[in-house]
């Protein structure tokens, strides 16, 4: 299972580290992992054929989106820790090479390290709303915050957690509930 390290200081061996402030964005990062966590456990529960079938959608299988989410994760987790695009591009290739062909075990791997690595840099970043400036390629350098991009990761992954419920219905699968509000119901009861 990922964990996100930026909760309850006790329990560091478990991955968790409290943030003095537990800022909105830092909570949306944790409710990302937590939501990429269900979609794992309920894929997990499903015939495997299921994470490699075609079918008709953005990406043409649960895995190639799956794969397209862990790149997308990779490339902005350096953008945010603000390594220049001459060195973040060389390792695109490399990352859709790591993420091809895997179970949904290894594919949770996979999400599961990154967010390890997310958590240190935002245990590191304190502020989240640091100015940033990012250069996008194709549409030139943007003024920003590290939270504004830390949303917008949130949201990318949301949104493909909800292609990926339609490419299992499209199968005869059901989805499984990913929504902030369950986040926030299930931490409730964590903490009460």
């Amino acid at each position: 299972m990922i964990k996100t390290q930026l909760r309850q200081p006790n329990r560091a061996k478990k991955g968790k580290v409290n943030l003095s402030m537990f800022q909105q964005p830092y909570q949306l990062y944790d409710y990302h992992v937590w939501a990429n966590n269900r979609l794992f456990a309920h894929l997990e529960q499903l015939p495997k054929e299921v994470f490699h079938a075609e079918v008709r959608s953005v990406f043409p299988s649960v895995s190639q989106t799956c794969a397209h989410m862990y790149l997308f994760e990779q490339l902005y987790m350096l953008v945010l820790a603000e390594v220049s695009n001459e060195e973040i591009f060389p390792k695109i290739s490399g990352w859709t090479e790591e993420a091809q062909g895997k179970t949904v075990n290894e594919m949770r791997e996979l999400f599961g390290s990154v967010a390890k690595r997310f958590c240190d840099l935002l245990r590191h970043t304190p502020d989240p709303d640091k100015k940033m400036t990012i250069e996008h390629p194709k549409y030139g350098k943007m003024e920003t915050r590290f939270s504004d991009i830390l949303q917008h990761v949130v949201n990318h992954g949301t949104y493909h957690r909800g292609n990926v419920t339609a490419m299992l219905r499209q199968q005869g699968y059901s989805g499984v509930p990913t929504d902030y509000l369950f986040y926030l119901l299930e931490q409730q009861k964590v903490q009460g």
